[in-house]
């Protein structure tokens, strides 16, 4: 695969399926090398393989970011079979929806857990990294791009520790962009709409129809169309940022 991303690696975290899946599958179609991170061993290598068969490069890491150590191995382990690191996209996250009264506390313990400690862990672990790949490639410039949503924009009922954690990656985004400027690691963040993706499963049973009505008649963003934000933003040349994209369904009003 040859392409604007020809020498560089990424790391995709949340890549064994949905949005962290096409980025990464997009990535490497920019001849960029990627290391896919989640938990789930199977898809991971199917993904992997899928990627190598289609003339790329491709490693595929199961860890659990939410665990410090594993974060920290998760970047080692990159650079060390890749030889460097220059994208990391920051797409491992967890909805889980619903009034906040009801709401089970174990629900928002996952939610920050891997929505802002998994981002937080892995982030502080691959910026020398980064700041050491853009020193030293011909692009003089590498990149974070932070996953949040529109209820990181918008909080709405039923959302309030979601958007929470979604404001959080935005303000935490925003920060980081300033630290990093000096050293040419740009930073960035998505806010995705409605997607078609496993994101909506992993709400409680009795909250999937409220969902389903919700989104009932919108034709929702596909993967892919993420996929395509995100390598948009870290093939841009060196003097351009793109600091936030917002990216709805073209029907959503929320």
């Amino acid at each position: 695969m040859n392409g604007k991303l020809d020498g560089t690696v990424a790391l995709v975290t949340g890549a064994s399926s949905g949005i962290g899946e096409a980025t990464a599958r997009a990535l490497a179609r920019q001849g960029a090398a990627v290391a896919l991170v989640a938990r789930r061993r199977d898809r991971l290598e199917a993904v992997a393989e899928s990627i190598r068969s289609d003339g790329g490069t491709a490693l595929e890491i199961e860890a659990d970011i939410t665990d410090g150590a594993a974060a920290q191995d998760a970047v080692e382990r990159t650079v060390e079979a890749l030889g460097r690191l220059d994208t990391l996209v920051n797409n491992a996250g967890l909805m889980l929806i619903g009034p906040f009264a009801q709401a089970p506390a174990d629900e928002w313990d996952r939610m920050l857990a891997i929505n802002v400690q998994g981002l937080l862990r892995i982030t502080q672990a691959a910026q020398p990294h980064l700041v050491r790949a853009a020193e030293d490639t011909p692009r003089q410039v590498a990149d974070i791009v932070n996953i949040s949503s529109t209820a990181g924009r918008v909080a709405n009922a039923g959302n309030a520790v979601y958007s929470l954690t979604k404001f959080g990656v935005v303000a935490f985004t925003e920060a980081l962009r300033k630290e990093l400027l000096p050293q040419r690691v740009r930073v960035s963040v998505v806010e995705p709409g409605t997607v078609d993706t496993e994101l909506g499963t992993h709400v409680r049973a009795e909250l999937q129809e409220a969902i389903a009505r919700q989104t009932a008649g919108l034709e929702k963003l596909l993967p892919e169309d993420i996929a395509d934000a995100i390598t948009y933003i870290v093939t841009r040349d060196r003097r351009v940022a793109v600091n936030e994209m917002l990216v709805r369904a073209g029907a959503q009003t929320w």
